[in-house]
């Protein structure tokens, strides 16, 4: 096959050429080292690349698939990590300058999920200073493009990674998500991204904020997605929020369509204000969801908006990490970052006992929402991207980014699985998604929605990191 046709396949077209033997994971490992050496100076996704170590890998994986003995269905699929995430052979910078840049000694259980499936770990991707805001710059690497219009942040703090794969440098793209750094950029660059339940996707070290950090994929399609899941979706003991009880395959209810889902609808969930086009194009992919089979009943969940309760836990985490820091260490923070902790300084404990037990009500909650609906769907973003290097959108009077981020950090609170699904364009030609939450547990059905949706309406995908090949 030609390169150019074998960079831009998913999954499952993979490893079919790989069977077939008309294609190898060394040919499929060097297309994709071909798409990041072409587009990843317009868009600055990836960090660090291992090509020697890829190709190394991905000889193996030939190897395996001659024999007719692939490690996994994912075996010889290239794949990348977050710059937050250690990986044995390669540094892990946290986006800081107080990251180290000498390679990790171990990898982290995604990445020991990915290596003992026989994936091809081609390298990390940016993030914003410890995973801290949603869009996607630091002091180390500069600021992540939107492959859509490199003017405009792709979002955070998995931008990279959602860059990447909106682009296909790379089949599967690893994020981190505890505040929206899943959704977020996976809107704000048109691709699929997944926030599974807490737990059932382990990780180590823990995050600065552990309960509110789960791990998942960023994709082109649901397929992808869940093969990933298949792999990274498994317990590990060395982390001590792991839970069990993950579906054998995540992908079990994928085919059963939407009849019989009743979902919630609801474009600003009683407290957010909504871009009109970005509420114009989730209420079109709502009526698609009715056309498909899906009952559609447009409601009020009547919730306060939970900023507070997040600021109170986000925050008070920042000046955890920040305390442990000489002056000459803070120093080399992000500002934002430092004056998060700062902030955190004027609160009492109490407030933080408080925002605990506000938690708790949200939860519950949303779980008792859940026992009414199957889904509940919103809006991803509430905003098209905006320029890069900004943590809010120019002259809007924001501090903050999660106000121009209210659906994704409820979802967070809750530990509860939700995805981002790209639903169309705005009238400038910027990606738009749609949220689906389910509730805890409720993954494979999350999932399920999300896959006939997409098999009903595929996404389009930029050609190149120019905004001259924005959709119209």
């Amino acid at each position: 096959m030609q390169e150019d046709e074998l960079g831009i396949l998913g999954v499952a077209a993979l490893t079919e050429h790989y069977r077939s033997g008309d294609a190898s994971p060394l040919e499929a490992t060097r297309a994709a080292l071909a798409r990041i050496e072409r587009f990843n100076d317009a868009v600055n996704a990836y960090t660090y690349v291992d090509a020697e170590g890829a190709e190394k890998a991905a000889k193996a994986s030939a190897r395996r698939w001659g024999r007719g003995k692939p490690l996994s269905p994912i075996d010889g699929v290239p794949v990348s990590l977050k710059d937050l995430t250690n990986v044995a052979g390669m540094p892990t910078s946290n986006g800081s300058l107080l990251g180290s840049s000498e390679p990790c000694d171990a990898d982290a259980p995604p990445a020991k999920r990915l290596r003992e499936a026989g994936a091809i770990l081609l390298g990390k991707t940016n993030t914003p200073e410890d995973g801290w805001k949603a869009v996607t710059d630091n002091r180390v690497f500069g600021a992540t493009c939107n492959p859509w219009d490199t003017r405009l942040t792709a979002g955070g703090s998995s931008g990279g990674a959602a860059a990447a794969a909106a682009l296909n440098m790379g089949v599967l793209h690893q994020g981190g998500d505890s505040g929206g750094s899943i959704r977020i950029p996976a809107a704000f660059c048109g691709v699929f991204g997944f926030k599974p339940t807490f737990g059932w996707t382990p990780q180590w070290p823990p995050a600065e904020e552990p309960t509110l950090s789960h791990i998942g994929p960023i994709a082109r399609s649901v397929d992808d997605a869940v093969a990933m899941l298949n792999v990274i979706g498994r317990y590990d003991y060395v982390d001590p929020y792991a839970t069990r009880g993950q579906p054998e395959d995540w992908g079990q209810d994928i085919g059963k369509g939407l009849e019989g889902l009743r979902i919630a609808f609801s474009t600003d969930l009683g407290f957010a204000e909504v871009d009109p086009q970005v509420a114009t194009r989730v209420r079109e992919a709502a009526d698609r969801m009715r056309d498909l089979g899906a009952e559609i009943c447009e409601v009020d969940p009547e919730l306060p908006s939970p900023l507070w309760i997040f600021q109170r836990l986000w925050f008070t985490a920042s000046l955890e990490m920040v305390s442990q820091l000489s002056d000459s260490e803070r120093a080399k923070l992000d500002p934002g970052l430092y004056e998060n902790a700062l902030r955190a300084e004027e609160w009492k404990a109490v407030e933080l006992f408080r925002a605990q037990a506000a938690r708790a009500e949200l939860t519950m909650r949303l779980e008792q929402f859940n026992q009414d609906y199957h889904l509940l769907m919103t809006p991803s973003v509430p905003i098209s991207p905006f320029e890069i290097n900004h943590q809010v959108p120019p002259g809007s009077q924001m501090r903050d980014w999660e106000e121009w981020a209210p659906f994704s950090y409820p979802f967070n609170l809750s530990q509860q699985p939700a995805a981002s699904v790209p639903c169309g364009f705005t009238d400038r030609g910027l990606p738009v998604g749609f949220q689906l939450a389910g509730g805890k547990f409720d993954d494979a059905r999350v999932l399920r929605a999300c896959h006939a949706f997409l098999e009903a309406h595929p996404p389009r995908f930029p050609t190149l990191p120019d905004p001259a090949q924005r959709a119209g």
